[in-house]
């Protein structure tokens, strides 16, 4: 298969970028480095970037962003970053990727537990993340040529716990192993419109 990671360069990237090189060919793209360049906040981006990639079969996305920040501290603009961000770049990523895939292709896109299970200072976050599962649900029932989309919703990785342990009072730190494995399912898999969740 020849798969495109965006992201592929963070700390759950790096891993499934291994993981996939195994035994496909894959193609690493990244806001300031990789393969190619992309920012998924701007849809010209992802437009140019797959002008110049050319076809895929499977899409995954690790990447996106949303401002961590008390409810009260935040305005109108901080919820914008998310918005454009996580949620309509992922989006956008679905609605212009699918004419790059092979048929029989798949879209991975990503969230977190905050979806389900939000802490202190992830109002933005959280909201988005839910956005993008009600999104993925709803659009696996009209994709066509026979495309998949899933989205992986993995807990705090133990790779990043210690910087964030501190949010996440009480909260098990997910094994790697078990995040990467969340992707590959949703690529090799068979699965339509899921919400890979790996909370424990």
């Amino acid at each position: 298969m020849k798969i495109l990671i965006i992201g592929g360069h963070g700390t759950i990237g790096k891993k499934v970028v291994s993981r996939f090189r195994d035994t496909d060919e894959v193609v690493v793209a990244g806001r300031t480095k990789g393969d190619f360049l992309v920012d998924i906040a701007n849809g010209s981006s992802i437009e140019t970037l797959f002008q110049k990639s050319g076809a895929f079969d499977a899409i995954i996305c690790i990447a996106g962003e949303a401002k961590w920040a008390n409810f009260n501290e935040l305005d109108e603009e901080d919820y914008y970053i998310g918005i454009r961000s996580k949620l309509m770049g992922q989006v956008n990523l679905v609605r212009i990727g699918q004419n790059y895939l092979n048929s029989l292709g798949s879209i991975t896109l990503c969230t977190g537990v905050l979806a389900d299970d939000p802490v202190i200072k992830t109002a933005s976050a959280a909201m988005v993340n839910g956005g993008v599962h009600s999104f993925v649900q709803a659009v696996a029932l009209e994709m066509e040529n026979d495309i998949r989309i899933n989205v992986v919703s993995s807990g705090m990785v133990a790779d990043a716990y210690e910087k964030y342990k501190d949010y996440f009072p009480g909260h098990n730190p997910i094994p790697m192993e078990k995040v990467v494995n969340g992707y590959v399912r949703s690529v090799k898999g068979k699965g339509n419109g899921e919400v890979i969740r790996i909370y424990d």
